[in-house]
């Protein structure tokens, strides 16, 4: 069991002890679930309260938050300090040393210094994969397949032909990374491309043929990046798909072929990215938000949740709704309903009136 000094973990975290007595941490938690061997995170003023009814002994606080009775931690910046703190009694998901027997590394392949390959793994023709990069249960690399240095693959994740992955990478149980990507063609123009010309369908279309578009490019992962469970990132139709350093990929994601995704991004759950778009450098994009193909966000940008967004918007937008909008536009648009509603109310008010006058009007003019 790790055991830490309250001294140790202000070291860690930064922050000022303000010590009563003596601890020795075992688990963190929040304070209801602390016992006395438990530094409680009281974050936040509802924890904090939360306090007066733990049997922790010692708090992790916001800076200026004293308590009587407590030892004290104050820290600037809390959730940074509980991130510190979890990496702290954080244990990594076991893996074998070396090559598990199961494993199928073909001759072709090369692994780096302290590669470890888990259960029933499949390495294909020459694939290369970085030194220390840990490869767990039941993952696919596909044909010359390229993962750097001291990355994480959790199980079931699978790899297509040609795809690069940088240094530092984390992904997450059934990544998809180079699946084909969505793309067809008919032989005659087909209801879409009518819509989009002409802004309705006017042909009675008979049965099509469709033609399925190869995906020769690849998907290029950078530095540093992590891709949530069930997330697929399709290979490109000529150029590859890419992903940029440090960017924050959540599950359940899917960005189409051709995407240019770049550095520092958030992506949380559910949202969908069709092809071609591209995404510049910090941006936000929060849950079950949609993008349209071929547009292009501007670097720090935040798109807000469930937005659908369907035309490219500049550097640092904030963007909101359905159809998407300027933050701004939209808490205009917002008002602009409530003005209404009231409106109509005082028109239901004197609706009374208003008949009266004009069946007045109705008679004078048939006198």
């Amino acid at each position: 069991m790790k055991t830490f000094t309250l001294e140790e973990i202000t070291q860690i975290t930064g922050g000022m002890l303000t010590k009563v007595q003596d601890v020795n941490i075992t688990h963190i938690a929040p304070p209801l679930l602390s016992d006395e061997n438990t530094l409680a995170l009281a974050l936040g003023e509802e924890e904090i309260a939360n306090l007066a009814k733990s049997k922790a002994k010692a708090a992790l606080v916001p800076l200026g938050v004293q308590l009587d009775g407590f030892s004290t931690i104050e820290v600037e910046r809390p959730r940074l300090a509980m991130m510190k703190l979890l990496n702290l009694f954080y244990t990594a998901p076991e893996v074998n040393k070396g090559v598990h027997p199961t494993a199928v590394v073909h001759e072709t392949a090369k692994l780096g210094e302290n590669v470890q390959i888990g259960p029933n793994v499949v390495i294909s023709h020459d694939a290369v994969i970085g030194d220390n990069t840990k490869i767990l249960a039941n993952c696919y690399i596909g044909g010359g397949v390229v993962v750097g240095k001291n990355c994480f693959f959790h199980p079931g994740v699978n790899v297509g032909d040609r795809v690069k992955v940088g240094n530092d990478v984390i992904l997450h149980h059934g990544v998809s990374l180079g699946a084909d990507g969505f793309s067809f063609v008919t032989e005659n123009p087909d209801n879409i491309e009518q819509a989009r010309k002409d802004g309705e369908i006017k042909e009675n279309l008979t049965k099509q043929v469709i033609f399925k578009i190869p995906s020769i490019g690849s998907v290029e992962i950078g530095n540093n990046v992590e891709i949530g469970a069930n997330t697929t990132i399709d290979r490109g139709t000529i150029e590859n798909t890419t992903i940029g350093d440090d960017t924050k990929i959540d599950d359940l994601v899917m960005i189409g072929h051709n995407c240019k995704v770049g550095k520092g991004c958030f992506i949380v759950s559910q949202v969908g990215i069709a092809g071609s778009c591209v995404i510049g450098d910090r941006v936000t994009i929060a849950g079950q938000a949609g993008l349209a193909d071929h547009i292009e966000i501007g670097s720090d940008t935040i798109i807000t949740a469930k937005a659908g967004v369907t035309k490219s918007f500049p550097e640092k937008s904030i963007v909101v709704g359905i159809p998407a909008m300027p933050r701004k536009d939209f808490i205009k648009q917002l008002k602009t309903m409530k003005d209404a509603q009231e409106i109509f109310a005082k028109f239901r008010k004197y609706e009374p009136l208003l008949k009266e006058f004009e069946d007045n009007i109705n008679h004078d003019h048939n006198s």
